[in-house]
């Protein structure tokens, strides 16, 4: 297409040779894409990939023999596109970092069973919001709320749990039943920032209470709660420091201390667990982490956790306690706002289904969690020999070498796993390049660096996923 001799300089004889989108649609190769992928994307492509040469052109950027060699390589240009355009952004990644629980790339990934529940439930009709006995309405909570009830009450107490789109709406539709236009009473030194640039204070102002700072950042004394009770207070609040640690000249009020003065008071008491385990994580080496029944246990009225982070479920705010505050929640107009749909239902009632038979390793992130070093160990051996032995000369230097995961998700920031790397060096090609054709496999393949190397983690990698590494790997080698 276009003129073969092309001697045009200026920039208006230079778009007058562009063809029309019509044109486009006619060649050979376009017409095959449309047939394939549709009229309307194609048209649009075409459209998109016309304007980007005419933007070319006037910007300077083309010149006559330039130009000839764009349009003869329309097709291919408008096929490109088309592939793009109409691909998934969101993909499945190998995650290699060691971040078990790994914000910007899901958290935690969900069971087996979780995705079989949500194909089995979503794609057709459900019993979402129905009383298969009565034949009535139902509610969507209460799928989930005996599992919970199982898994958090025992013989003196009876908990209810209600189920929102994160931990920070959790918090924002607890302050606001509780405590909306009253005082909430929390320690300096725990006014986190939760991510994303989101800080508790922040979260509280929107829920319509008024924040009560007591004691300073290091040092918080129940006296200090006791001494900032007045008429407007409400509530007593406790947000569990899960994403960083205070060392040194410390003191914290006990959790003990609190309940117990929120009863002298007849004050609710809120913890914000923030992560929220269902299990004891020192069986897995992992410590600083209370349980959500640990806290329930020692007396606290209401806990507000997160679903996609110990938990290992889907992502979602879950609020546990005293049957009567959760009732409350529940008639909030704002629960309504904040509900979850029937995809996060199906997850989270497979996931805590495997809480209820004790099958941890049905849950991906607790699996990763109980990963031995030595089980870590052979994998990661095998996935070298296997990389290495593909390539007679290979570019590629695989070492083995000692290291630590981590739990990731603002959680257990003190506590890492003990492991065995991959640590990849490669000729010609520095760490970071090297970890740019990682990302550039098909799937991507996530590292990351330290001390000039590229360092792989298998445990946050599926046995299922060595191959895809080794394949990468040989591939690079090559």
């Amino acid at each position: 297409m276009g003129n073969p001799e092309m001697k045009s300089t200026s920039k208006s004889e230079l778009l007058r040779e562009l063809p029309s989108v019509d044109a486009i649609l006619r060649m050979p190769a376009v017409e095959a894409l449309a047939r394939d992928h549709g009229g309307a994307p194609a048209t649009a492509v075409a459209r998109a990939v016309l304007a980007r040469l005419r933007e070319a052109v006037a910007s300077g950027l083309l010149d006559g023999p330039g130009l000839q060699l764009a349009l003869d390589g329309l097709g291919d240009a408008v096929e490109d596109h088309l592939r793009r355009a109409l691909s998934y952004s969101l993909r499945s990644v190998v995650n290699a970092t060691g971040v078990i629980l790994h914000t910007n790339l899901g958290r935690a990934p969900l069971a087996d069973a979780a995705l079989d529940h949500i194909r089995q439930t979503a794609g057709r009709f459900s019993n979402l919001e129905f009383d298969l006995e009565s034949g009535a309405r139902g509610k969507r909570d209460t799928h989930v709320d005996r599992l919970f009830r199982s898994l958090l009450s025992d013989g003196a107490t009876s908990v209810s749990t209600i189920v929102v789109n994160n931990n920070a709406a959790a918090v924002l539709l607890a302050l606001n039943t509780l405590a909306e236009d009253g005082e909430v009473i929390v320690s300096r030194g725990e006014l986190v920032e939760i991510g994303g640039s989101f800080r508790i204070p922040d979260v509280m102002a929107k829920s319509g209470a008024m924040l009560r700072e007591v004691g300073t950042t290091n040092r918080t004394r129940v006296a200090d709660y006791e001494s900032a009770i007045t008429e407007r207070t409400r509530l007593l609040l406790r947000v569990h420091r899960s994403n960083f640690e205070i060392t040194g000249f410390t003191e914290q009020a006990s959790t003990a201390e609190l309940v117990a003065l929120a009863l002298e008071r007849g004050l609710p008491l809120m913890e914000d667990l923030g992560s929220g385990a269902l299990v004891d994580l020192q069986t897995f080496g992992i410590g600083g982490e209370p349980s959500v029944l640990d806290s329930l246990r020692a007396g606290v009225d209401i806990v507000a956790y997160s679903g996609d982070k110990l938990l290992g479920g889907p992502q979602a705010g879950l609020i546990s306690g005293r049957g009567d505050l959760i009732a409350r929640m529940r008639s909030n107009s704002l629960f309504r706002a904040l509900r979850v749909d029937k995809l996060i239902y199906a997850a989270l009632e497979a996931t805590l289904l495997a809480y209820v038979k004790r099958d941890y390793d049905a849950i991906p992130a607790l699996k990763m969690m109980r990963l031995t070093k030595e089980e870590i160990r052979q994998r990661a051996e095998a996935v070298a020999e296997l990389a290495c032995a593909s390539q007679l000369k290979s570019k590629l230097k695989i070492d083995m070498v000692d290291g630590q995961s981590v739990i990731g998700g603002g959680a257990a920031p003190s506590s890492v796993l003990p492991t065995r790397l991959l640590a990849l060096t490669c000729e010609g090609l520095s760490a970071d390049e090297l970890c740019v054709r990682l990302r550039a496999s098909d799937p991507p393949i996530i590292a990351r660096v330290e001390q000039g190397r590229v360092l792989l983690d298998l445990r946050t990698v599926f046995a299922d996923q060595d191959r895809l590494v080794v394949a990468a790997l040989a591939g690079i080698a090559s």
